[in-house]
């Protein structure tokens, strides 16, 4: 199997994660291969325990399921065997590394952490082995959030998802369960 590298983009409940979850379905069909899910929420509340719970229903028993909400590069560098692995989703490890550095009384200072994973993540991304679906979410199409925290979170996020995307061999847009190509694959 060729290695791909696929950013899917959305909005929040935009279909975004169903789209790389058939994907990933049926490249494993094809290819009769492993899928990995890397998960990189948290769950610190009811709310996020739910959510983790109808996306482990969605997803079929037999992939293998890797906890990354840290140190993502180092846990995808460990996956030895070529197989589809499905990230999901930038976002929410981005919101991770985010918050162990933020001051709100300094919301333009440097972020360590965050630093150092993306760098890391990218560097990783660039030589990626793997058939690789990232799910990220879009949110820099609303208004300028209120709060420090809101508007740190929204640029790093912005700028991430335009990292990766220059990165990956195709980009997808997912709006209302549609997915439009925003970057497709060249012939190599």
């Amino acid at each position: 199997m060729n290695s791909m590298r696929h950013l899917v983009l959305g909005a929040a409940r935009s279909g975004k994660t169903r789209f790389a979850l058939n994907m990933a379905k049926s490249l494993a069909r094809a290819n009769e291969s492993e899928v990995i899910y890397v998960a990189t929420a948290e769950a610190h509340d009811a709310e996020m325990h739910e959510r983790i719970a109808r996306h482990r229903a969605e997803r079929p028993t037999t992939w293998r399921t890797l906890a990354a909400p840290r140190d993502l590069a180092t846990s995808l560098a460990r996956i030895e065997k070529a197989s589809a692995i499905v990230v999901d989703c930038l976002t929410l490890w981005l919101s991770n590394a985010l918050l162990r550095d933020f001051n709100e009384d300094q919301p333009t200072a440097p972020l360590p952490t965050w630093s150092r994973e993306r760098d890391a993540f990218i560097s990783w991304l660039s030589n990626c082995p793997h058939t690789l679906i990232l799910v990220s979410n879009e949110v820099g199409g609303g208004i300028v959030p209120a709060s420090a925290l809101a508007r740190r979170f929204q640029s790093e996020q912005g700028w991430l998802n335009q990292d990766v995307a220059s990165v990956c061999d195709q980009v997808t847009l997912v709006v209302a369960g549609l997915p439009m190509t925003l970057k497709a694959p060249t012939s190599r």
